[in-house]
């Protein structure tokens, strides 16, 4: 099996904007890099990239491999396909990156994608109130939906990708389901995680199925009234779930581990493994980089994400580090090194620059703490389009501080 121990994120547009070559110079070899980890399929984005020929990059769904039709015939979804995906990008990077002695991984955005939720509402996550009003969040108990994550990872496998690395593949957060949002009402971190649930009846039926006792009808209705009065001018409660609500919650868990586990065997068969990430650390900490409160690995049951349990069916497992504090970042890295499983992998990807990081200096402080003893067995970098080559010439000094 191929062993990773440090990678930096970049697009294909990158590769081909800038030339093949001198990225994978840059990465594999002025940064210190073994891995490149490209975006096989991505979702709608408007991108600052700093050292493009287009400074602004506006980014469509879609995938940059062409669906095989043996995988996809017969599905209700398809993904849409990135221009020049009929040139097998991935194909040719896995070549290039062979050559040099570098592994490949296939970065794949699975359940947040708008151009399928709005051709096909009746997919995503469904509120306590009964909207369709988060597009872009796929339901990850929808048969047809898990239909297409499966089919989507073997696509991205077959590629010869030696890892998929499954970015969305749980629940999503109210605060993240469309491109242009507005709220003149002031919820707080409760009434945001109450909309976010899903109670669809797939989620319905999947909770019934994973524990005895909970209630989905009770669930919502609690949800409801809970959101309800602050529509109606009352001030944000405090933290503090009604029981329905929590006992649905926490058995999503299940919906999310199953189909985890479903899609990594279906990776596995076509010869590479899956890399679930974890995108929790960026729900307490992207703003800003000054995540508060428990470690993220006990607050990722809010995503239906249950690190040791979803450890039992990926042979890898990366966390988004998104910490201004070295402190927290090997705290954060501890504990879901303790949750998961004894060789299950842990990769902390980190960012060099804004809005956590202000040096080179800090990022070694980073990069030390998150592979410190009891720590990641890998370090990544978010995100080679994404910041100014100075912030990116932080990476070799701060690979020389990994334990």
């Amino acid at each position: 099996m191929e062993t990773s121990t440090a990678s930096t994120y970049a697009f294909v547009e990158d590769l081909r904007a800038e030339g093949t070559g001198d990225v994978l110079d840059r990465v594999l070899g002025t940064y210190g890099c073994d891995t490149l980890t490209v975006a096989a399929a991505y979702h709608r984005a408007r991108d600052v990239t700093p050292h493009g020929p287009a400074r602004v990059t506006l980014r469509r769904d879609g995938t940059h491999v062409v669906p095989p039709a043996d995988l996809f015939d017969g599905l209700r979804l398809v993904p849409p396909v990135q221009p020049g995906a009929e040139e097998e990008p991935l194909r040719e990077l896995r070549r290039r990156t062979a050559e040099r002695g570098a592994a490949l991984h296939g970065w794949t955005v699975f359940l947040h994608n708008t151009t399928l939720g709005l051709a096909h509402p009746d997919v995503t996550q469904l509120n306590c109130f009964g909207d369709r009003a988060a597009p872009a969040d796929l339901c990850p108990a929808h048969p047809d939906v898990r239909a297409y994550a499966v089919a989507l990872a073997r696509s991205v496998a077959r590629t010869g990708v030696d890892a998929v690395v499954a970015e969305s593949l749980h629940y999503a957060t109210f605060g993240h389901g469309y491109h242009h949002e507005r709220s003149f009402v002031r919820l707080g971190p409760l009434e945001e995680f109450l909309l976010g649930l899903c109670f669809c009846p797939h989620c319905v039926r999947h909770a019934e199925a994973a524990s005895e006792g909970v209630d989905p009808g009770a669930a919502r209705a609690e949800a409801a009234r809970a959101v309800g009065r602050v529509l109606d001018g009352a001030d944000p409660a405090p933290w503090e779930l009604p029981e329905p609500v929590a006992a649905y919650a926490r058995a999503r868990v299940d919906t999310v581990t199953s189909l985890v586990a479903t899609v990594a065997d279906a990776v596995a068969a076509e010869g590479p493994r899956l890399v679930f990430l974890d995108l929790t650390g960026a729900v307490k900490g992207y703003a800003d980089g000054r995540p508060t409160g428990a470690p993220a690995v006990d607050e990722a049951w809010r995503i239906g994400v249950d690190a040791a349990a979803i450890s039992a069916v990926v042979p890898g497992y990366a966390v988004l580090a998104y910490a201004r504090d070295p402190e927290r970042v090997a705290a954060d890295l501890a504990a879901y090194r303790a949750a998961l499983r004894k060789g299950c992998a842990l990769r902390a990807v980190l960012r060099p620059g804004v809005p956590d990081t202000d040096s080179a200096e800090h990022l070694a402080a980073k990069v030390a703490a998150a592979t410190g003893p009891g720590g990641a067995d890998a370090v990544d970098f978010y995100h080679y389009g994404l910041v100014p080559f100075p912030v990116l010439d932080r990476i070799p000094a701060a690979l020389k501080e990994r334990h």
